[in-house]
């Protein structure tokens, strides 16, 4: 059964590189150097081939020592995706101005379209967790009939760090969901108006995802962490 769970998280994973706008076209963007390298080797000297190649080395090595450090070091797939995406388009923008700076440019600015046109998606699986709406949250904590603690979390998808973030909620609610704790998500991109209401600041993206612990409906923690001045301590959350 392992097995089959690792083929069909390997199909998932194929399916979503394929259809996501954000893969596909970074997916495109790298494999357009193996046609233009094809031709620039038929142009260029045997010296000048002999150096690219070095360089081509020397650039696939660290950018293999750079990921193995972040497989190791990063929480998520969506951290480790983004990370890896970032290195590599500098990796393939500095072979190309090996190449020519032309060609460089015209990658800076493909890299540049994609970054303005497609986003990043977030983890797809939602745990045990719940979508609500403000007025959802606003009586589960007035009533308080179903659970003594919320673990709410304040994101908005369109941020990188919350993105990068988007798997930790829902497996923690695997694990951690009984009788008096349940999990549930407030999405501030569609519900900007109830960030306001809790203290959260959308001007500052850093309190992004900011995540609330309710008991009998009343606030006793939440990360990050705000002292007495309303200031929040800017300090990555981990997982």
């Amino acid at each position: 059964m392992s097995s089959i769970g690792r083929n069909a998280n390997s199909v998932n994973w194929m399916n979503r590189m394929v259809s996501e706008p954000y893969y596909l076209l970074h997916l495109l963007a790298f494999f357009s150097y193996i046609p233009v390298r094809c031709s620039a080797v038929q142009v260029l000297s045997s010296r000048s081939s002999a150096h690219l190649l070095h360089r081509e080395i020397q650039a696939l090595l660290a950018f293999c020592v750079l990921v193995a450090i972040k497989v190791v070091k990063t929480e998520s797939w969506e951290a480790f995706i983004a990370d890896t995406l970032f290195y590599a388009k500098v990796f393939l923008a500095a072979i190309a101005l090996v190449l020519d700076y032309h060609l460089a440019l015209w990658y800076a600015l493909a890299f540049l379209v994609i970054y303005v046109i497609a986003q990043q998606p977030a983890c797809g699986g939602l745990g045990t967790s719940n979508h609500l709406t403000p007025l959802q949250l606003e009586t589960l904590l007035t009533e308080g009939n179903v659970s003594k603690f919320w673990m709410v979390e304040f994101c908005s998808l369109s941020t990188s760090s919350c993105v990068r973030a988007s798997s930790f909620f829902p497996e923690l609610s695997i694990t951690f969901s009984n009788k008096d704790l349940s999990f549930g998500t407030i999405d501030l991109g569609l519900f900007p108006n109830v960030a306001e209401k809790f203290g959260i600041t959308l001007g500052g993206l850093h309190q992004l995802p900011t995540y609330i612990l309710f008991y009998d409906g009343a606030e006793i923690s939440r990360l990050p962490e705000m002292d007495y001045e309303a200031n929040f301590f800017d300090s990555p959350v981990s997982k």
